[in-house]
């Protein structure tokens, strides 16, 4: 089993308060969060923004995978993953993820692409993760 690590600290009450977010491997050292960060779109990070980062990264090593299994090798994949956040009757939730990908492929089979696309959306650990609507848009952009 492989563990990857990060880790938040947090000082001071919900609104007047800050912290800092870290991963194991340096990529974020000690990157600032806050209310406003999170809620008013101050600078900074947040980690609703951070799943969506992991998804759009998940999601495209995914469907990487997917195409090279059905005989395709994409040039290039880029994807953007809108994370929903919502306040509900027990707190904040996140219902839905939407997640924009637009594939260069030199020979595409339009097909065989919707269909990696499709399990690649299903099967990306991240998408497996989250207890939220799932939904994509898959395009081919010209090779």
């Amino acid at each position: 089993m492989i563990y990857r690590k990060a880790s938040a600290v947090w000082n001071g009450g919900l609104r007047d308060g800050s912290g800092t977010i870290s991963t194991e491997s340096g990529a974020l050292p000690g990157a600032a969060y806050s209310f406003g960060k999170r809620f008013e779109n101050d600078a900074g990070t947040n980690p609703e923004e951070l799943i969506a980062a992991a998804h759009a990264a998940c999601f495209s090593m995914a469907l990487a995978a997917q195409l090279e299994k059905a005989g395709m090798k994409p040039e290039r994949i880029q994807t953007t993953a809108a994370v929903a956040l919502e306040k509900g009757p027990e707190g904040f939730v996140i219902p839905a993820v939407h997640l924009d990908a637009a594939v260069t492929i030199a020979e595409p089979d339009e097909a065989a692409f919707e269909l990696a696309a499709e399990r690649a959306k299903a099967t990306c650990p991240v998408s497996r993760l989250l207890n939220a609507e799932i939904t994509l848009n898959a395009r081919l952009n010209p090779a």
